[in-house]
């Protein structure tokens, strides 16, 4: 059995930094991930009438996208 050390490279220190660097902003970002709620949408009444289109503000944008 051999009792050699081996010599620790730039190269290799190089890429231990950045792979802790990148651990380090995982974890650090992660627990923020997990108190956001996700946003439930709360549908809308259906008109007594009929129909259902409203012109909603995405609708409005929409159209003004296509004026020439």
């Amino acid at each position: 059995m051999r009792d050699e050390q081996v010599k620790p490279s730039r190269r290799g220190f190089f890429v231990a930094a950045a792979v802790g660097g990148a651990a380090a902003a995982a974890v650090t970002a992660l627990p923020g991930l997990r108190q956001v709620a996700p946003a439930v949408a709360v549908p809308r009444p259906m008109p007594d009438k009929g129909g259902g289109y409203s012109l909603s503000e995405h609708v409005r944008q929409y159209y003004r996208t296509t004026l020439v």
